[in-house]
């Protein structure tokens, strides 16, 4: 009998009732309870955390920075709102903790009350974090407080982004407040140089128009001191001239008395001609002197004049120059000064010239008394004077009368002349108070545009220092400050690239899954058809037709199941495959190897052969690296992960179901058909071996 004929032959069985066909349907239909409803329990389950109920404390109290009012918390609170994690519930603390402990929620956030203070002292001296609360309970669900980590680190994240924002927002206006500041400042700095050059300039006028002020001052006190020495001069010979002219007066007085008292008395002259002779010459010489004095006094004193109104009117030009408004600077207040003395030069000089242009008339009698009494005087020196003895009685009375007028002018001259010393000597002190306030003031003047050179020179480097400065302080536009304040508040993006993305949980582990069910399916199968013909084993048929014979209808019903599922996990619940038809001849592969794997066990262990297929399926399940990748594993699933098969269909169904490369497909299909091939030959070995009945068929130690 053929291959063929013997395989359709086990399935006709199952044709002949209700049910035996029930039985094949619902071994048909076995799959889905393995991959499709288990797929489906848990095909998304990140899509509907918004289901899970979590309490949410909102203790924060907000705090005011800067002026700003600050309400983290709040912050926090609208975007959880606005998120679909979890479903969130704001209750007290109280209520939370008793939520969390009985299971009315599965988990907690507390944002304690100091947490916006905590948040706004980054800006300030002594920076504190704030602490998000999460309390969860493992004993309501593990995987949810698993869950809640990632949800949280991400929540804590954009807390902290957004906290750091503000932080370095605030950093970036500070760097243009000082930019700004900085420019206006170095602005102020280019103002002062200019303001310091300009009155550089200007103390540089002033100390030349002191200088020049200087300069006649002290050419003034020269003049004065000069005059002065004239008018002490004048002075002294006219109290030596007065004090001779009073003895000469009384002289000639008593000679006159004498003269015209008595004839006798020429002989008296001739006997003391000599002593006439004498005084003669002696007032001569004084009347001489005199004359000579006062000729000089009106010029002297007209010069004086002119010489203290020029320096005057030096000192008071510099002062309007260089002092505009009367400022009150020390060199002005000096300069003020020193024209107040200059003023008082002025009125002492015009005093003495108003004195000697008032008594001018009385000096030029008196000089003209000079002449006549150094004439007489000489007169009376000759030496011949007794020999004119008469007339010179009558000279003797003319003498007597100009030298008492001579005496009295005399006299007058000599207070006058005490006078203009006097004044002299006060003008000339003034002259040299002026001329060394000059002097003060011209080195107050130059140390003055000394500072303000050094002033200028710093003030320049000062101006560039500022504007290199202001250069180098980072000004930031709005735009630009954004920018910035988001890359420092969140340097490090993690630019996530999946290759070949699955789109939701199902999907990922649908590899796991799906050959879980085939391999389910074939086990089941075998539960209901002979792995042997015990007809073909009967009849001597070859043993490896009788191995394919067996094996080929569990393929059969394999593929049926493997279509029934992948129908139902595409149009019910929502696979997508990146190659559909790949998918569905590489699961027949798969079917094919499982189905003889499984046949080889139960034909040559019999009823314990079920047992083994159940405990090569929990091997294949805890090392296929289905769930967490086999790394993660015990040492022991990593060595046998490579030597099962299950390992292989997962890999293959992976790049088959999201995408990728196919040479993890191949490889697998190589290595399901070595074991498909190696199970068969198995088979067909115990298939040769069951020919031959022994006691221990007969009667079988152990049967299911």
């Amino acid at each position: 009998m053929r291959t063929p004929r013997l395989a359709a032959l086990e399935l006709r069985r199952f044709g002949r009732g209700r049910l035996p066909r029930a039985a094949m349907v619902s071994l048909l239909l076995l799959p889905l309870l393995y991959g499709a409803l288990y797929l489906w329990s848990f095909w998304d389950p990140y899509g509907r955390l918004d289901k899970i109920p979590v309490a949410l404390v909102n203790a924060d109290k907000g705090a005011t920075v800067d002026g700003d009012r600050l309400a983290a918390g709040d912050s926090i609170v609208d975007g959880l709102r606005r998120s679909d994690t979890f479903d969130w519930h704001e209750t007290t603390a109280a209520e939370a903790a008793d939520g969390v402990e009985d299971g009315t929620y599965y988990l907690s956030l507390t944002i304690p009350s100091d947490f916006s203070a905590r948040i706004g002292s980054s800006a300030g001296r002594r920076p504190e974090t704030g602490a998000l609360q999460v309390r969860t309970n493992d004993a309501n669900n593990y995987i949810v407080g698993q869950i809640s980590r990632t949800v949280f680190s991400e929540v804590r994240s954009a807390a902290s982004t957004k906290a750091s924002r503000g932080f370095y927002d605030k950093i970036f206006v500070s760097f243009s407040d000082l930019h700004d500041r900085t420019v206006k400042a170095a602005d102020g700095a280019d103002d002062v140089t200019k303001g310091a050059g300009t009155a550089r300039t200007g103390s540089k006028e002033l100390g030349d128009g002191i200088d020049s002020a200087e300069d006649g001052a002290r050419r003034l006190a020269n003049g004065l001191r000069d005059a002065k020495k004239g008018s002490h001069a004048l002075a002294t010979g006219l109290d030596t001239l007065d004090a001779g002219a009073g003895r000469v007066a009384a002289g000639t007085q008593t000679l006159a008395d004498e003269v015209n008292g008595a004839s006798d008395e020429l002989a008296f002259v001739k006997r003391h001609v000599k002593e006439i002779n004498a005084v003669a010459r002696l007032v001569a010489r004084g009347s001489r002197a005199a004359q000579d004095g006062l000729g000089d006094l009106p010029g002297q004193a007209e010069r004086a004049v002119t010489d203290a109104r020029a320096a005057a009117a030096q000192v008071h030009s510099a002062y309007a120059q260089q002092c505009p408004l009367g400022a009150a600077t020390p060199e002005c207040r000096a300069l003020d000064r020193a024209g107040d003395a200059a003023d008082e030069v002025v009125g002492v000089a015009g005093r003495l010239d108003t004195y000697v242009r008032t008594h001018g008339a009385q000096l030029d009698g008196l000089r003209g008394d000079l002449g006549t009494l150094h004439s007489v005087a000489t007169d009376l020196s000759d030496p011949h004077l007794a020999g004119r003895l008469q007339s010179a009685v009558d000279g003797v009375n003319e003498l007597n009368d100009g030298a008492r007028k001579v005496s009295n002018g005399l006299h007058t001259a000599s207070s006058g002349a005490g006078t203009l010393d006097s004044g002299l000597t006060g003008l000339s002190s003034g002259a040299n108070g002026l001329a060394g306030g000059m002097y003060r003031l011209s080195d107050g003047s130059n140390r003055l545009t000394g500072g303000l050179t050094r002033l200028t020179d710093g003030s320049a480097r000062l101006a560039d220092g500022l504007h290199d400065g202001a250069a180098r302080i980072p000004d930031y536009g709005t735009k630009d400050r954004d920018d910035r304040t988001e890359v420092m508040a969140d340097p490090v993006r993690l630019a996530s690239g999946a290759l070949h993305k699955a789109p939701n949980y199902g999907t990922g582990f649908a590899p796991y899954f799906i050959p879980l069910s085939l391999w389910v399916g074939a086990m089941v199968a075998y539960m209901l058809l002979q792995p042997l013909s015990k007809r073909a084993l009967a009849a001597g048929a070859p043993a490896w037709r009788i191995a394919v014979a067996g094996w080929l209808p569990v393929v059969a019903i394999g593929v049926l199941q493997a279509l029934a599922l992948m129908a139902v996990l595409h149009w019910a619940i929502g696979l997508h495959m990146a190659r559909a038809g790949g998918t569905i001849g590489f699961l027949a592969l798969v079917t094919a190897c499982f189905g003889a794997i499984v046949q080889w066990l139960n034909a040559r262990f019999g009823p314990a052969g079920r047992v083994l297929v159940l405990a090569l399926l929990m091997l294949q399940l805890t090392s296929a690296g289905g769930t967490y990748p086999v790394q993660t594993s015990p040492g022991f699933f990593n060595a046998v992960h490579p030597f099962l098969p299950m390992s292989y269909v997962v890999e293959g169904l992976r790049h088959l179901i999201t995408g990728g490369g196919l040479w993890p497909v191949w490889r697998a299909c190589l290595v399901l058909a070595a074991f498909t091939a190696g199970a068969l030959a198995l088979t067909a070995w115990s298939a040769l071996r069951k020919q031959v009945w022994t006691p221990a068929r007969l009667h079988p130690e152990l049967s299911l």
